[in-house]
């Protein structure tokens, strides 16, 4: 197994967990941001406030994009396993 494999093998593998983990941190963080300004326009400084509505957008982020999540993991998955003869 070449350095060249192994690099392309990890540089493979960081692009699908950016692009698998992506929706569900984008939701995260725009639901995120809307609950700050509301805070800030409010007033209101309760640090826990945030916890709950993330975590309910998260599940449904996760019903939304699960199937496109798990896609992008078997696909990969089967491109890694696909090629292993060469790899050995």
């Amino acid at each position: 197994m070449t350095v060249e494999a192994v690099l392309n093998i990890a540089s493979d593998a960081l692009w699908t967990i950016i692009i698998t983990a992506a929706p569900l941190l984008l939701l995260s963080m725009v639901v995120g941001l809307i609950i700050s300004i509301f805070q800030t326009v409010t007033s209101i400084q309760e640090q826990t406030l945030t916890f709950v509505p993330k975590i309910v957008t998260i599940f449904i982020g996760l019903l939304i994009f699960g199937s496109y999540i798990l896609n992008n993991i078997v696909s990969f998955m089967e491109r890694l396993w696909s090629s292993f003869g060469e790899y050995i």
